[in-house]
């Protein structure tokens, strides 16, 4: 006769599963009050921060006047362009490192030695290289996606568990079946998290090369008011690009989920 068994919960709070998603938004809705009541209260100096309530009167003035789209539809085009390039330059050679000896010895020394490099510096040389406008932008946002990427996958493809490609191998599979039903399914958990890491320092560099030549885009914007000492757009423009990286978190979490729905 079988014992029967019982589950042990766990008894530590910090163990506890996920929290309450409303937890997250009170935080949000408590900061901005303290925002707002600190701003206007006086204890913080309007020159030097706007309140929330400014910020949103200054959203909604950048989308009454149609100003918004222009810069929006330039930093998307920029951002994604370069992403999108880097990210899948960067799972190309993240696989030929974690999956080719050769390619182990030849690549990883020289992808260790350039991701130390700050790839701001390296702006105007691809200004020169590139030329001043679309070129050198996107440029700019693919070295800085490509490298987080590249370590991303060669960790993940590290990670896979051995003994499930030993498998594979038992069963008769070819080494492209092997790579494409085991290797990288095991390896993407991984890669989207390089994924994360990579979009926050797209943005990054999208409003460095924004800012140093571009008439339109959100660093373009956000330097323009911030050499008139505009406040309260400087602080939408930042406004913005905190939505816009919340936005494409939440797609990349969307795409992940579809991808890996295999998990359960």
């Amino acid at each position: 006769m079988s014992e029967k068994r019982i589950p042990v919960p766990l008894r530590a709070r910090a163990f506890g599963g996920a929290a309450p998603r409303w937890m997250g938004w009170a935080t949000f809705a408590v900061l901005l009050l303290v925002w707002e009541v600190a701003v206007r209260a006086g204890w913080v100096e309007t020159r030097h921060t706007a309140s929330p309530a400014e910020i949103a009167v200054q959203l909604q003035n950048l989308v009454a006047s149609g100003e918004l789209w222009p810069h929006l539809w330039a930093s998307l085009r920029r951002l994604l362009a370069g992403w999108i390039l880097g990210s899948a330059a960067g799972i190309a050679i993240g696989l030929m490192i974690g999956l080719w000896r050769v390619g182990r010895g030849t690549l990883l020394p020289l992808v260790s030695a350039l991701f130390p490099v700050p790839k701001i510096a390296l702006l105007p040389l691809f200004m020169v290289w590139f030329g001043i406008d679309e070129g050198s932008k996107v440029m700019t946002i693919l070295i800085g996606t490509f490298f987080p990427t590249v370590i991303a996958t060669y960790a993940a493809v590290d990670d896979v568990d051995r003994n499930l490609i030993r498998m594979g191998q038992s069963f008769g599979l070819s080494s492209a079946a092997i790579v494409r039903k085991i290797v990288l399914p095991g390896a993407m958990p991984g890669i989207f998290a390089g994924f994360r890491i990579s979009i926050s320092i797209a943005l990054t560099m999208l409003v460095v090369a924004e800012m140093v030549n571009a008439n339109y885009g959100l660093g373009a914007y956000i330097s323009s008011a911030g050499q008139l000492y505009q406040i309260g757009q400087l602080q939408a423009g930042i406004t913005l690009l905190a939505l816009l990286g919340i936005v494409l978190s939440w797609l990349l979490g969307i795409c992940e989920r579809w991808l890996l729905r295999w998990r359960g």
